[in-house]
């Protein structure tokens, strides 16, 4: 079954993080990667930009809006996620134990099961 690593990130709570610990993520984030590549486990992964570079579309009466992002008011917003491919519930949430986000005080990864996916 297939499963979203959702990343949460709160820009407050990594600003706090030493430049050490912020390259920790990243190095982390690799070695994530790679574990979930050798064991078959890995889909696909995005890392998304930073909500002010977001836009928003609404059609109203026909017509799209489109207006400057960030589209909520929200301290986190939806940093990236991992999509695996795993056996079970539990080995998602092993899995999402393993990203460096989910040890940070004040982050987390939500995991979610896909119920439907087309064109993967």
């Amino acid at each position: 079954m297939k499963y979203l690593l959702v990343l949460n990130i709160n820009p407050d709570v990594l600003d706090a993080l030493t430049e050490e610990e912020q390259q920790a993520i990243g190095s982390g984030h690799q070695k994530f990667m790679d574990t979930i590549k050798a064991s078959g486990e890995f889909h696909s992964t995005v890392a998304l930009q930073q909500p002010a570079d977001s836009a928003v579309v609404k059609v109203r009466d026909g017509l799209p809006a489109v207006t400057d992002g960030p589209f909520v008011e929200s301290k986190e917003f939806l940093g990236g996620y991992y999509l695996v491919d795993v056996a079970s519930r539990e080995r998602a949430c092993e899995l999402a134990a393993l990203i460096p986000d989910a040890g940070i005080e004040g982050l987390g990864v939500e995991v979610r099961g896909v119920v439907f996916a087309d064109g993967l």
